[in-house]
């Protein structure tokens, strides 16, 4: 095991505000959007996950990098890391896991991560949650060149990170998690097959692996295929349903991926999460804008509007659905506890529905893996 270099360095925000702290991972300077997460676990499916593309990620839980990393969590396609640079406590040099292949120090290092250690977390959390989600900058020179390279970097506002994500070509995912039920400790909740196998077109954005994997433990087959791809091209591999993935930046910047779904809602049924719950928004005519800080971790409360029912959930995003942009034309289904914000919509009619929250966890609780055969009640037209 490689143990974490004595390399200080600094973690610098665009408002000025300057952390020092001890280098890891990677050699250079990493720019970003400096957000934080609240997950105790899982910062391996956290660095991995395309929607943080473009993000300087702070870990809230302070040990980090003591179960190491493996071959199975990685939620990219391409099993490397997205995210812009790392930002922990106490990176652990010591790894004590029956499942890892590596330490994190190597890990990143061997994929180009720049990450800081030593850093308070707790006071970058709080400065986070008040002044708000900002540019900042990862590296060894001085403080003030970290500060101006934050300063320098484009906001988040108006930035699409679709395109750095999505995949060049289509392609059939076949992967199920049913490969998860022989690693011990690891429970599944797998839904009964349908009798027939249904054909979903999964429209890439940014998508996580469990996500699809979720489609196939349905008996779907899975064609995936890149964000660009137009409304009449997705149609004629006759689909039975068509799914919109999570992804990362600004949702009103991916205007082809607006004009794609608004020439698809209504033609076949259509489930969206994160980022494609926003897109189908902008499709129906509704709005969505930036959150002060967002809704990053595993245990984020989300109330069911039908049942009454709170879920546990798993976030990832800075932006959301303006429900009152979409009064008349699609209901809410789902809000956040914390802050009252849009967390899932549907528009029965158009056999369309959303939610902003990840469903499929990885990592996380598996309160609404019911939303996934919810999608397939819709697509064989037993939905209640």
């Amino acid at each position: 095991m490689s143990s974490v270099p004595e390399r200080r360095g600094y973690l610098a925000l665009s408002d000025g505000t300057v952390f020092p702290g001890r280098l890891f991972g990677a050699d250079g300077t990493a720019v970003g959007e400096v957000v934080f997460t609240t997950g105790m676990t899982g910062y391996q499916e956290v660095l991995t996950d395309p929607s943080y593309c473009g993000q300087i990620v702070t870990m809230t839980a302070p040990h980090i990098g003591n179960t190491g990393v493996n071959d199975e969590d990685p939620e990219s396609a391409t099993g490397r890391p997205q995210v812009a640079g790392f930002v922990v406590r106490d990176a652990s040099p010591v790894v004590s896991n029956f499942r890892a292949k590596a330490d994190l120090d190597t890990y990143l290092v061997n994929n180009g991560v720049v990450a800081i250690t030593e850093i308070d977390t707790r006071k970058l959390t709080r400065h986070l949650r008040d002044r708000g989600a900002q540019n900042g900058a990862i590296g060894s020179e001085p403080p003030d060149v970290l500060v101006e390279r934050a300063r320098s970097a484009p906001s988040m506002e108006g930035l699409d990170l679709v395109a750095r994500v999505t995949p060049p070509a289509p392609f059939e995912f076949t992967e199920s998690r049913t490969a998860f039920a022989a690693v011990p400790f690891v429970k599944t909740s797998l839904p009964p097959p349908p009798r027939e196998r249904l054909h979903v077109v999964a429209y890439d954005f940014g998508a996580k692996r469990n996500i699809l994997r979720c489609l196939v433990d349905l008996n779907c087959r899975v064609t995936v295929v890149p964000a660009s791809t137009p409304a009449e091209a997705a149609l004629a591999l006759s689909p039975d349903g068509i799914f919109l993935s999570s992804g990362p930046g600004d949702p009103a910047a991916v205007t082809y991926a607006v004009k794609t779904i608004r020439d698809l809602v209504g033609k076949k049924p259509l489930f969206g999460i994160c980022l494609g719950h926003q897109l189908l928004a902008l499709a129906l005519g509704g709005r969505t804008y930036k959150l002060k800080f967002g809704h990053r971790g595993l245990n984020q409360p989300v109330k069911d509007l039908k049942t009454g029912r709170v879920e546990i959930t798993t976030q990832n995003h800075g932006f959301v659905v303006d429900v009152e942009s979409l009064r008349g034309i699609a209901s809410t289904t789902h809000l956040h506890l914390n802050d009252g914000t849009s967390e899932g919509l549907e528009a029965p009619e158009l056999r369309a529905f959303s939610v902003q929250y990840h469903p499929e966890a990885a990592a996380g609780p598996h309160d609404a893996l019911y939303l996934f055969e919810r999608f397939r009640d819709l697509m064989t037209g037993t939905a209640s």
